[in-house]
């Protein structure tokens, strides 16, 4: 048994992906077969000896698709594809922007002289005057109009011949009928200028204007995943130190061999995984790891790829190079979630391959009974496009994306940016919440927590913050930060030293002071001090204790932590109460996560979770069957943010994980979590409601037009009233999701 990918071309709905699921899940020997709508992505595990690639090929040709094998693209392949989509979406959005500006002349045109005032139009244009220069100019219009969405006819015509009709068959069918039928009564003017008054031009060009600019949107979501994956690969640089004899030469990174030694400079990146052989320094990991403390490094200790040396420099051994690095590794799991994600099918795609020949069927039988009946060619020509013209999708295509719009713009008043529909409809159906720990149930950035000492503390940290302000350690500056607070004026120091991996070391006022950890002390000829039991307790509470000698004695500390944001502990508490389960997730230490877990009263801890593993407990909390969210900053959350069925990034984290993400709550505020999760459940009670109005509008209205009415009082029911009725149920519709905005977060 073996699992393959192949990239699947022309598929537009959920309907076109459940046909390719279809067709190939039909083959003798496939096991499962999942498509992924997002990536276009086709994920297939079968037995070779019963199935060649080949065959699943021509399964998903026949079906009206195209396959082919996924293969892994280097670096500038990527970057080459991720440009050709951008440029689609580009000639999509120029498409889309014609396509309103000829729209609005054509709404113009053609409803101005319904409105209760009246509008000014030329008499070149009048349609009593000139009924065909004014049917003429719709014409040109909605001309230009279909040949911008030109795809819809050719693909949705496509699938509904090869037997797999989808929603683009429903816009082809539906708004070619109604353009066929103004082309006839257009063609007819000369002999019966009545025809002026059976137009639906404007029909046509409106749904397809409509439909294109949701495509549009829908392709500006996916190209924004390819750009988080781009800046994942950025973040390593293209060139290293290569140490050579007692020298060093600057080569390509892609020239780095395992076991060859780099040298890394104060302040530059690490450009692979490997082992310190010489030097110790403080490398700052958080863009991986997530934690924002900076981690010191010795001999033998390990460095990855992308993170960032503070101070010091050091020489490497190189152990990992190409796909094996952390990097690389993050990057491939972000492209394997991506491809094991299927974003929510929408109701009207699943109803569309029933809906779209029933349409047709009834269409045809309205017209060939009433045929048979005697009527004329006009007569069944009417009852024919009548039924098609009052099931076009406006309604049913407006049901779901109105209400979406609605939601989408009240998520971002309230600093909640969405990103895709799918987003929210699904967290709706969140039951378990992981949420990182640095950045996002915390602040992110080091904190001055508490300081104890036998002298003044205002004394202490002003010691303490003279001597750090010669450092860039985000521990100092932190203390700094404190200082200047309470606007405590600083004195100057002397002969200033930074002993990498243990602390600072100054003269102030004629004193010598250390600050640091407690290798700190050695230097100082502390060998026992009375702090030690009061640093055990902080380090136990998720705190890193500083502590400040003095001439061979200890005479303060000073408890520096990452502290739990305001609204953490009531944002959790009311994710609970929507019966969520919640999680925490950190690289932390257990007993410091456990700290901060205990203040903030969240369900589960999962601690000392190496970067990359976030996605793996995002995926086994899955396979419980429930719908998970992760909520996180930093670029180690990247590949889980997309493996969750919402992914929530934080507004102050890393570009990565925001352009990872579907949602990202711009104020780095859990409670906005928590309203997006309300938010989604009223939309999605809005959708359910459109959705209903708009089946029942087909429901009464298909029969009626098929002839139902003409049995009941003898009249007919003629497209312009069809197309009246159809144009009411899109305002019911668009007036309903409108409603939305009455909901308190």
């Amino acid at each position: 048994m073996v699992t393959k990918q192949f990239d699947v071309k022309g598929m537009t709905c959920a309907a076109c992906s459940s046909a390719v699921e279809r067709v190939t899940g039909k083959l003798d020997g496939v096991v499962q077969s999942s498509v992924n709508l997002t990536t276009n992505r086709l994920t297939i595990t079968f037995d070779e000896g019963k199935v060649v690639d080949e065959d699943i090929i021509k399964k998903v040709d026949r079906a009206g698709f195209s396959a082919t094998l996924h293969i892994d693209k280097s670096k500038e392949e990527r970057e080459k594809a991720a440009k050709a989509e951008e440029d689609e979406v580009e000639k999509v959005k120029r498409r889309v922007l014609t396509s309103i500006i000829l729209a609005i002349p054509l709404l113009y045109i053609s409803m101005g002289h319904m409105l209760p005032f009246t509008l000014p139009l030329p008499k070149v244009l009048d349609m009593h005057s000139a009924p065909l220069n004014f049917a003429l100019a719709q014409l040109v219009l909605t001309t230009i109009i279909l040949i911008n969405g030109r795809k819809f006819y050719i693909v949705g015509i496509k699938s509904l011949l090869k037997g797999n009709p989808n929603m683009d068959s429903l816009v082809a069918v539906g708004t070619g009928s109604a353009f066929i039928y103004s082309l006839i009564m257009t063609i007819r003017i000369p002999i019966d200028s009545s025809g002026v008054h059976r137009l639906y031009y404007e029909s046509a060009a409106v749904v397809v204007t409509l439909v294109m600019l949701g495509k549009y949107l829908e392709g500006r979501s996916k190209s924004r995943t390819g750009q988080a994956i781009k800046k994942l690969i950025e973040l390593t640089p293209d060139t290293a130190l290569l140490v050579v004899g007692e020298g060093a030469k600057e080569v390509p990174v892609e020239a780095i061999k395992v076991d060859d030694r780099i040298l890394i400079k104060p302040g530059s990146r690490v450009p692979l995984d490997g082992i310190i052989v010489e030097g110790e320094t403080s490398i700052d990991e958080s863009m991986l790891t997530g934690e924002s403390i900076p981690v010191e490094k010795k001999e033998d200790d390990q460095v990855i790829g992308g993170s960032m040396n503070y101070q010091g420099a050091v020489t490497v051994r190189v152990n990992r190079v190409g796909e094996d690095t952390t990097l690389a590794k993050i990057v491939k799991m972000m492209e394997d979630a991506q491809g094991k994600k299927a974003p929510i099918s929408k109701l009207a795609d699943k109803v569309a391959g029933i809906f779209v020949p029933a349409v047709m069927i009834i269409a045809v039988l309205a017209a060939v009974i009433w045929a048979l009946l005697g009527h004329d060619l006009a007569f069944c020509l009417t009852i024919f496009v009548s039924v098609l013209v009052i099931a076009c999708p406006c309604a049913l295509g407006l049901a779901t994306p109105t209400a979406i719009m609605v939601g989408t713009g009240i998520g971002a008043e309230h600093g909640i940016l969405i990103k895709s529909g799918e987003a929210l409809e699904l967290a709706h159906e969140v039951k378990r919440v992981i949420l990182d720990k640095t950045g996002t149930i915390t602040e992110g950035k080091p904190a001055v927590v508490d300081i104890i000492t036998r002298e003044p503390p205002e004394e202490l940290l002003r010691v303490a913050a003279t001597l750090e302000t010669s450092s860039e350690h985000p521990l100092a500056l932190a203390i700094v930060a404190k200082a200047a607070e309470k606007g405590i004026k600083l004195a100057s120091v002397k002969e200033f030293s930074s002993v990498t991996g243990k602390g600072v070391v100054g003269e102030i006022e004629g004193n010598k002071y250390y600050i640091g950890n407690e290798k700190i002390l050695e230097l100082a000829g502390v060998s026992d001090h009375e702090y030690r039991e009061k640093a055990d307790q902080a380090a136990s509470q998720g705190q890193t204790p500083m502590f400040v000698a003095k001439e061979g004695h200890v005479i303060g500390m000073i408890a520096v932590a990452d502290k739990v944001k305001e609204t953490s502990k009531e944002a959790i508490q009311k994710m609970k109460d929507l019966g969520i389960q919640v999680y925490m997730v950190t690289g932390d230490r257990e007993k410091t996560a456990k700290a901060i877990a205990g203040k903030v009263g969240v369900d589960e801890v999962i601690a000392e979770v190496l970067p990359g593993d976030k996605a793996k407990v995002v995926e086994s909390l899955q396979t419980k069957g429930d719908k998970v969210m992760m909520v996180g900053d930093g670029i180690n959350d990247a590949p889980a943010l997309v493996q969750a069925d919402v992914g929530v990034g934080i507004g102050s984290g890393s570009d990565i994980a925001i352009e990872s993400a579907d949602m990202v709550v711009v104020k780095s505020d859990l409670m906005d979590v928590y309203k997006a999760i309300k938010l989604s459940k009223a939309t999605i009670r809005k959708i359910r409601q459109n959705l209903f109005w708009a089946f029942f509008y087909n429901v009464i209205g298909i029969p009626l037009a098929a002839g139902a009415l003409y049995a009941l009082n003898g009249s007919l029911l003629s497209p312009m009233f069809a197309g009246l009725a159809m144009s009411l149920s899109s305002v019911s519709v668009v007036s309903n999701a409108l409603l939305l905005k009455r909901i308190k977060l």
